[in-house]
């Protein structure tokens, strides 16, 4: 899930805040009422038990909710905000510099508004992707992927550097849709990915979950298992991931969080970490080209494994 604007706070901004809360306290209440898994219960599984496909499914068992973090994810949201609207004008002024050089000009028609949302929800699979794929963007998206839990509030735990990838969706404003119509086709994705930040909802009917992204297809995406690891990139539709080779189905129940966690509710912690491991990688590689791999490089890369390969 990303967040990122290029517009003023709105109505339906503002209208979001109490659905939010309001979602988060049934949610909360919800799996109260259920029976949880404790912490850590699969921090000494073995690989097999993470991820063997031959065992039957596990059943579903939520993680709950835990006060630092959330606290955490609403203080990464806060700090969200305040960063995209710091950039709203430049991000504005770029997508109005290549409107105005556009290719083509899809926004003269009736189906400019459902073009972009198809557009943006392709853009954002493989803005998804390759923040998965190249470490610095990944700096940027690791703090998504923090929480050790999956609720609603997860879903609000928003990075603070979006804008390095605002570039990704400079395709729209270039085939000719309006501005007005690149925003709400962000703003509609993102309010959808948040209700599939959830344990409180199961396995939808099969035509749902061949289709659009739901609970279970990002309880994937959120997963730490070794068969779980960047999988379902899509936004609304899971299409995308099963056209180019990168879905997941939920099979074994999943551990949440990162290979390697941050073990801090601290914002600024989970904010840049990477970023700052990433100067310390940079700092002490040798030779130039290994520094540019540390920075654009798959996430993980190290000088010694790729030579000892």
């Amino acid at each position: 899930m990303k967040l990122l604007k290029s517009r003023p706070i709105d109505l339906v901004d503002l209208l979001s805040l109490p659905v939010f809360v309001g979602t988060m306290m049934w949610e909360s209440r919800v799996l109260a009422r259920r029976d949880l898994r404790t912490d850590g219960d699969l921090d000494d599984a073995t690989r097999d038990e993470l991820s063997d496909p031959s065992l039957p499914a596990d059943p579903l068992v939520p993680v709950g909710y835990e006060p630092r973090d959330t606290r955490a994810s609403l203080t990464m949201l806060g700090g969200n905000i305040v960063v995209n609207l710091a950039f709203a004008g430049a991000i504005g002024a770029m997508n109005t510099y290549v409107f105005k050089r556009r290719l083509a000009n899809i926004g003269a028609t009736k189906w400019s508004l459902p073009v972009a949302m198809v557009a943006w929800d392709f853009l954002y699979y493989w803005d998804h992707r390759w923040m998965h794929e190249v470490r610095l963007l990944w700096a940027n998206h690791v703090t998504h992927h923090s929480s050790e839990r999956y609720n609603l509030s997860t879903a609000l735990r928003q990075p603070w550097s979006s804008y390095l990838t605002a570039w990704a969706f400079l395709p729209m404003p270039l085939l000719g849709i309006p501005a007005h119509h690149v925003v709400k086709a962000g703003q509609l994705n993102l309010l959808y990915q948040y209700w599939i930040h959830t344990e409180a909802i199961d396995k939808l009917p099969r035509p749902v979950e061949a289709v659009f992204n739901t609970p279970s297809h990002h309880r994937v995406h959120h997963g730490a298992n070794p068969q779980y690891l960047d999988k379902n990139y899509g936004g609304i539709l899971i299409v995308w991931d099963r056209i180019f080779g990168t879905f997941e189905p939920e099979v074994r129940r999943i551990k949440y969080g990162l290979t390697k966690n941050v073990d801090s509710f601290n914002p600024i912690r989970i904010g840049y970490h990477e970023f700052v491991d990433i100067a310390r990688d940079v700092r002490t590689a040798t030779g130039w080209r290994n520094k540019l791999r540390h920075v654009f490089g798959r996430p993980g890369w190290r000088a010694d494994v790729a030579a000892a390969a």
